[in-house]
């Protein structure tokens, strides 16, 4: 920087050009910083609640079971993968503030409506299911933010941006379950506001944050954002619909996209949130069912675990800036797959010991092939002292129970790291890869293609564990992530070769380390 300006070196390394004022940076990161709060409080609205999604919605509806429970928490993203291409489209035509704000009114507005889905007199549980699709449909902004991080960073700053919308991410994975903790000791009961008939609990009182947070980040962006878009070199563009009048950069915009990269990278991405979204779909059910923890032990514990995750992610995504500049994205998300493939073999069951069984409210027609000592065993362990307490332990019901064994606590632990080294490497690595095999042109529409399959991969990942988990146990569903990841690889090694930026296949500019 020389005297309040930003320069550039030529390919001569003998001349500089003047590329950017410094009001213009301070502005252009200031704006970039709107976003990563947006990121984060996008994630918040996801995290904030999904440990108590389950104990919540049994209690408002007693007819809903696990299943209905996965098509709960998919369809946020069903609603995010119909609003990411919209909203996409309309940030490339028009300024990105219209967009991030409608989308976040959106997501305020439903989380006022889940915090009233208990005042129904039935089909609560529907209503549960329409408030977690418009968060998810306001969450589709993610998008936005993507593709404004991108086109308003150079090639050489665009892997640590990422990195850090990354980072902003995951922190808001740490702090919702921790906000869902603390709103833990509120109680199930907590205070009631009569007169607007409003609940305030440990299940309403995180999205009623939410809400306010939302207004707080309409705020901001009505405040501080501002357009703008570089080129991959750093030098300013027109925001909307631009054309430069550099030859050499008209020329590289004029290139065609990998289309086989781009198609490969969206599958990639698809695969990363898949096993994620469905890790953190299980990891209730499958605590309570291996560890035989309460509903809100179940919450408390799993908010500590989920956090204890966005923790490792935040330091992942600090290394993979560096260790990216000395292997390259392509080499760290080899490296992150082959990380969660390890995570999820360690999960699978081994071993003689079995969970315990929940035998309450047995029924005759309910005992699939056991003994008539094993039921009288299971019926001396049922709780004598206070029969109005909610059973614990693995469902009769789920017939896997009476054979496969227990997950022991530290293969479940050892497992959690595991995946919480990959996921977060392989999350940043996918889409930092896209936006430079895109190159300079905007890239809502593309982004939100992205986002969108990544919502896809949240609506099939917890459908997909809930039913194969419900039906055939763990052992078939880690059998069959573990199978995925492979294919994954496979794909990878496949289109290695052809993930490389728009700029640099074209010969525009050399992505060097900085």
């Amino acid at each position: 920087m020389r005297k309040g300006i930003l320069l550039l070196k030529t390919e001569s390394f003998r001349e500089w050009d003047i590329i950017e004022t410094q009001e213009h940076y301070k502005s252009r990161w200031r704006s970039i910083r709107i976003l990563y709060l947006t990121m984060f409080l996008s994630s918040v609205g996801f995290s904030i609640v999904i440990m108590s999604i389950w104990p919540y919605l049994q209690k408002i509806d007693q007819t809903a079971d696990a299943r209905f429970l996965g098509w709960v928490i998919a369809s946020f993203s069903l609603g995010q993968m119909v609003a990411s291409p919209i909203f996409g489209l309309w940030s490339n035509y028009r300024p990105r503030k219209e967009p991030l704000v409608i989308s976040i009114l959106i997501s305020v507005a439903a989380n006022c409506l889940y915090a009233y889905v208990h005042v129904p007199a039935s089909h609560n549980k529907y209503y549960m299911l329409i408030a977690r699709g418009l968060v998810g449909f306001g969450a589709g902004n993610v998008a936005v933010v993507r593709s404004y991080v991108a086109g308003a960073t150079s090639l050489q700053e665009r892997t640590s941006s990422m990195a850090n919308t990354s980072t902003c991410q995951a922190l808001g994975f740490i702090l919702g379950p921790v906000f869902q903790t603390c709103f833990a000791l509120i109680g199930e009961k907590g205070v009631t506001w009569d007169t607007i008939k409003l609940q305030i609990n440990m299940y309403t009182a995180p999205v009623l944050l939410g809400a306010f947070l939302g207004i707080l980040n309409i705020i901001l962006i009505l405040a501080v954002l501002r357009e703008h878009r570089v080129d991959d070199s750093g030098r300013p563009c027109n925001s909307i619909n631009f054309e430069t009048a550099n030859a050499d950069e008209v020329q590289i915009s004029q290139g065609n996209i990998d289309q086989v990269a781009v198609v490969a990278t969206n599958v990639l991405f698809f695969v990363v949130l898949f096993i994620f979204a469905l890790f953190e779909t299980i990891l209730t059910p499958l605590t309570m069912d291996m560890y035989a923890w309460t509903q809100e032990q179940a919450v408390l514990y799993n908010g500590i675990i989920l956090a204890g995750l966005g923790v490792e992610a935040v330091v992942v995504f600090m290394g993979v800036k560096f260790l990216s500049k000395m292997l390259g994205e392509r080499a760290v998300l080899l490296g992150g797959l082959l990380v969660v493939w390890a995570g999820f073999f360690i999960l699978l069951p081994w071993g003689n010991q079995l969970p315990k069984i929940q035998w309450k409210d047995l029924h005759n027609n309910s005992i699939p092939n056991t003994t008539f000592g094993e039921i009288i065993t299971g019926l001396w362990k049922l709780p004598r002292e206070d029969q109005s307490e909610l059973p614990t332990g693995c469902p009769i019901e789920q017939t896997w129970c009476l054979y496969t064994p227990v997950i022991h606590m530290a293969q479940f632990f050892t497992s959690v790291v595991f995946i919480g080294i990959g996921y977060p490497a392989c999350n940043v690595m996918s889409y930092t890869l896209y936006s430079k095999i895109l190159g300079p042109k905007p890239q809502g529409v593309y982004m939100g293609w992205l986002t969108a399959s990544g919502s896809g991969a949240r609506i099939l990942g917890p459908v997909f564990i809930s039913h194969v988990y419900s039906y055939l146990g763990p052992r078939w569903a880690f059998g069959l992530v573990c199978g995925i990841v492979l294919l994954t690889i496979s794909l990878l090694g496949v289109v290695y070769k052809r993930l490389i930026a728009f700029s640099v296949r074209y010969g525009g500019i050399q992505e060097l380390p900085r």
